[in-house]
């Protein structure tokens, strides 16, 4: 089953789907894909586990699917982008908080996703969890990322290698 499939993950992030502010992500890039794809993943990843194990799974799923809401795109410098690795949770909350009605507990989860890296510490188990899943879906995807550009590199050099070498 997939996100799209799966009906009571959809009835809880129904609206933030449905936001036009939301939908802006779709053309943010992010580890390689979208920053809407990355909050997908991360908050579908997390509903699964989260109601496995008998957490507190819908605030888990908006938590998950709001950590990383901010607008700011990929028009930034790199040390823009650098420096937003220790801001963009506070702009995250920001940007739900004035898209959404939040819980507490899906606030703590949103301002403290970058824990330790940033010093707002998770109040709650659920908030711990998110932080735990964004790490490991974030990695792969950084992982993936910078392999495919490796890989695009090193075929893009044999290929003019070839064609200096038969000329």
């Amino acid at each position: 089953m997939s996100y799209i499939t799966d009906k009571e993950y959809r009835k809880i992030v129904k609206d933030i789907l449905r936001n036009n502010n939301f939908k802006k992500l779709y053309n943010i890039e992010h580890h390689g894909i979208s920053r809407w794809e990355h909050l997908v993943k991360v908050s579908y990843y997390s509903y699964k586990i989260s109601k496995k194990l008998n957490m507190d799974y819908k605030s888990i799923t908006r938590g998950a699917i709001l950590h990383d809401f901010y607008l700011d795109g990929d028009e930034r410098s790199k040390s823009k982008k650098f420096f937003d690795t220790f801001t963009h949770p506070k702009r995250a909350l920001q940007t739900s908080m004035e898209n959404f009605e939040l819980t507490d507990k899906e606030k703590n989860i949103i301002v403290s996703h970058m824990f330790p890296i940033c010093f707002v510490l998770p109040k709650y188990k659920e908030s711990i969890f998110v932080n735990l899943v964004d790490k490991v879906i974030g990695t792969k995807e950084l992982i993936k990322e910078h392999y495919c550009k490796t890989k695009y590199r090193f075929e893009y050099l044999f290929v003019l290698t070839l064609i200096f070498v038969g000329k």
